[in-house]
């Protein structure tokens, strides 16, 4: 039983006649008798009634019609899940909130088109719980983000550490604190603060860190990369996960430095995560395997 078989099937009772269904799939009407007669042998049915005046379908065709419609109808979802699947593999979706793209993330995606170069990787900046929704909703297929050792874990989503750091102060060489060996509190809200907006997590350590106090001056940044530009400008200094600053292009060329937090001991981990439920693409499952092959080599070699 071939599928084109039940489509003819279907047009001979959809049109009223094998004349007709002939004329509306471009074949002979002997073709299409000849077709439908195999499958009449297949099922022990006479599926059409044959006179002089043409074929129409029989009440036993009738009968199987509803079956027939059922089975095109799977048919064609299938291939519409399949052309949906076939879709989005050309695409992954990468939510992120931008840390760690110098060590991690670009090389990341170079090895990532080496492996599947007809396929285009989305990078989306957003906040952590932009990327958190969009996971759940298919919006994005994997999440770059950060959380605070001790934090609770998304339940929904499954989450695989990558790295692991300290936050720093990042500022300019020229910078008054770049003479210190390690930044305090004071040292810190002596210049003026370029702080994360509201929404990111370092937003929220900062924020703990000066425990209600007030910086000189501060600005507000959208993300890590925001808040490298400001500093390498002179605008003032922002605090960051070292794994953000360290290897950084801006940090390479000079423009831009850290030193540690005086005093302080908190673990700030990167992770990937992705949806528990529904289906993930053999594209997007690479690309999370290689962020975690990626930073596995990146812990090993010191960097």
């Amino acid at each position: 039983m071939r599928i084109e078989q039940l489509e003819y099937i279907e047009a001979v009772t959809r049109l009223g006649s094998l004349r007709r269904a002939a004329e509306e799939l471009h074949l002979s009407q002997p073709a299409l008798s000849e077709t439908v007669r195999n499958l009449e042998r297949e099922l022990g049915v006479a599926v059409l009634d044959r006179k002089r005046s043409g074929a129409t379908i029989s009440d036993a065709g009738r009968e199987l019609l509803p079956h027939i419609i059922g089975v095109l109808d799977a048919v064609d979802r299938l291939r519409r899940a399949a052309d949906e699947q076939h879709r989005t593999s050309r695409t992954v979706r990468l939510g992120t909130v931008f840390a760690a793209t110098v060590p991690l993330l670009v090389p990341a995606v170079r090895e990532f088109h080496a492996l599947h170069p007809a396929t285009e990787v989305e990078v989306i900046a957003a906040q952590q719980s932009v990327i958190h929704r969009s996971l759940l909703e298919g919006g994005v297929d994997l999440g770059l983000v950060n959380y605070l050792e001790g934090d609770d874990l998304a339940p929904d989503l499954r989450t695989t550490e990558l790295l692991r750091g300290r936050p720093v102060v990042c500022l300019r060489p020229d910078s008054p604190l770049a003479a210190l060996e390690s930044v305090g509190v004071d040292d810190l809200l002596s210049e003026p603060l370029i702080v994360m907006r509201s929404g990111y997590l370092m937003h929220r350590f900062t924020h703990r860190l000066l425990k209600g106090r007030t910086p000189s001056f501060s600005y507000s940044a959208d993300g890590a990369e925001m808040g490298k530009l400001m500093v390498a400008e002179g605008l003032g200094v922002t605090v960051l996960p070292d794994y953000s600053v360290i290897g950084d292009p801006l940090e390479r060329t000079g423009a831009i430095t850290a030193r540690p937090l005086r005093n302080d001991t908190t673990t700030v981990l990167l992770v990937v995560q992705r949806s528990r439920s529904g289906s993930v693409t053999r594209a997007a499952r690479d690309l999370h395997r290689i962020f975690v092959e990626r930073a596995e080599a990146h812990r090993t070699s010191g960097s």
